[in-house]
């Protein structure tokens, strides 16, 4: 894969998408307990309302990312996945630097994550930090546990 991609809205669950979200899940499911394990599928995160974006490279999906609203001002990262092809290609730092912007656009003030503390989790938390991600507490629902870590960067 050496031809570019672009990252587009999503705004149905199409079968591709469905299947990298569950991918995602079982991915997480397989290396988190049920009780840590925060991952939406499809269903879940389209009925959030959360506003949701693709890499794609012609028609084929590399990546899924989204951003849900907590309240007027805090939002929430979600379902950030890349296809374990794909990486290295930067979808990643495309797709969050979409959800940056579109966290802005709809007004946000601060934009944060949670993801998991194992090791398999450290180039994700390398990709927050270099974006202006830093540690913080649990936010919204979450409470402490020590397989999640919470990040979080104002806007």
């Amino acid at each position: 894969m050496t031809r570019a991609f672009r990252i587009v809205p999503v705004v149905a669950p199409t079968r591709d998408v469905a299947d990298l979200l569950s991918r995602h899940a079982d991915l997480m499911r397989a290396e988190t307990p049920a009780e840590s394990c925060h991952a939406m599928d499809a269903e879940a995160l389209f009925a959030s309302g959360a506003s949701i974006f693709a890499a794609r490279m012609d028609t084929t999906i590399l990546g899924i990312a989204a951003v849900k609203r907590l309240d007027a001002a805090h939002g929430e990262i979600k379902s950030m996945h890349t296809r374990s092809d794909a990486r290295g290609l930067g979808v990643g730092a495309a797709l969050l630097q979409r959800v940056v912007t579109e966290a802005r656009a709809l007004g946000l003030q601060r934009l944060s994550l949670e993801t998991g503390s194992s090791d398999m989790f450290g180039p994700a938390r390398r990709l927050y930090e270099r974006h202006g991600f830093s540690c913080c507490g649990p936010f919204a629902d979450y409470t402490h546990d020590p397989l999640s870590v919470f990040m979080t960067r104002r806007l």
